[in-house]
């Protein structure tokens, strides 16, 4: 009963069918299978010493493209790309080999209909690493048309820095308090990045005011013979000195002057050009004013406040007749009569 149940004939009506008969195999029928898979194998081990010699031919292939592409790269100064693109085209090629390999040890296989599955399945793995793809696409697009390099200063989205790296995912900067920020190469893409260091010099400014009693020209003088002698201010193009503005207590002179582009020269020329310029002024004599403030204190209380119909409510004196006059200046009757509410007397 149990022999005829394992090679499936179907139980007599009525016969006892448990679990242990369901169960209780022929040994000779599960050896007959595993000898049958062994005798498959054994036929496979030809095609599979194919595909693994193959495979790793093929192997040997995409990590002579990565290598080759990284030096190709690396003569043309652009390393970064040279290893985001060598790793993607290096792993094309092993994709490659894997189906030739599959294609060897199952002849049956069509490739056709492998890939048309991946097809299928690439648009949910689409949907799942959208954010990776996008980034990594970015990324790629950044490398290929370098709308800045690996050193270049910065400023998006707020972060200001060095880049450090361009990496698949993201683009590394360096602040200038020594902080790494990773900015996801989808969001440098697509906003708006500004390269400081984009060319080799870079304009500073600064507005100073001088009095109005003081010569234009002689304060411009003083302050480009300064702007001269500061080492890091750049003698082409030349510095210059334009009035911007005439402000309430003084004239606005605007110092244009021209230094290297990396940060720390902005930073540390500009200082050095104010001092030289102050020192500068101070000895042509020209003033350099405070601000200049008036506050003007009247006195509004007036006798008549609190009457209606005689209260000026802050409105201009009168063109013609009596003025009011300030409370402080009433006597002692005049302020009985407006307590009550009455005129005063002439």
């Amino acid at each position: 009963m149990a022999q005829a149940f394992a090679q499936g004939a179907k139980p007599a009506p009525g016969a006892p069918h448990t679990v242990d008969q369901a169960v209780n195999l022929n040994p000779a029928y599960a050896l007959s299978k595993v000898e049958s898979w062994v005798v498959g194998f054994q036929k496979l081990l030809p095609n599979i010493a194919v595909a693994i010699v193959v495979l790793a031919l093929i192997c040997l292939a995409g990590w002579l493209v990565n290598r080759g592409f990284r030096r190709w790269a690396r003569r043309r100064n652009r390393d970064n790309l040279g290893e985001v693109l060598g790793s993607f085209l290096q792993w094309i090629i092993i994709l490659f080999g894997v189906l030739v390999a599959l294609t060897i040890v199952i002849p049956s296989l069509n490739p056709a209909d492998l890939l048309a599955g991946l097809g299928v399945g690439s648009v949910a793995i689409g949907f799942a690493f959208k954010d990776i793809l996008q980034n990594w696409l970015a990324g790629l697009l950044l490398l290929i048309r370098q709308p800045f390099h690996v050193g270049d200063q910065i400023v998006v989205n707020g972060y200001e820095g060095t880049v450090d790296w361009i990496e698949t995912r993201a683009t590394i900067i360096t602040t200038y308090d020594r902080r790494r920020v990773i900015i996801p190469n989808a969001d440098v893409y697509s906003n708006a990045v500004t390269v400081n260091t984009a060319h080799t010099v870079r304009r500073s400014q600064y507005d100073i005011g001088i009095g109005y009693g003081d010569r234009i020209d002689h304060a411009r003088e003083a302050i480009l013979s300064a702007l001269a002698e500061t080492p890091g201010v750049e003698a082409d193009p030349q510095a210059e000195v334009l009035v911007s503005d005439l402000a309430a207590s003084w004239v606005t002179l605007r110092a244009r002057w021209w230094t290297n582009s990396k940060r720390t020269d902005v930073v540390h020329t500009q200082a050095a050009a104010l001092e030289r310029i102050k020192a500068a002024l101070d000895a042509a004599g020209i003033d350099m004013p405070f601000e200049t403030q008036v506050h003007l204190f009247h006195d509004q209380t007036e006798e008549t406040d609190g009457m209606r119909g005689r209260q000026r409510e802050g409105w201009p004196k009168r063109p013609q007749g009596e003025q009011p006059r300030p409370a402080r200046l009433a006597d002692r009757s005049d302020q009985g009569r407006i307590a009550e509410g009455r005129s005063p007397a002439a």
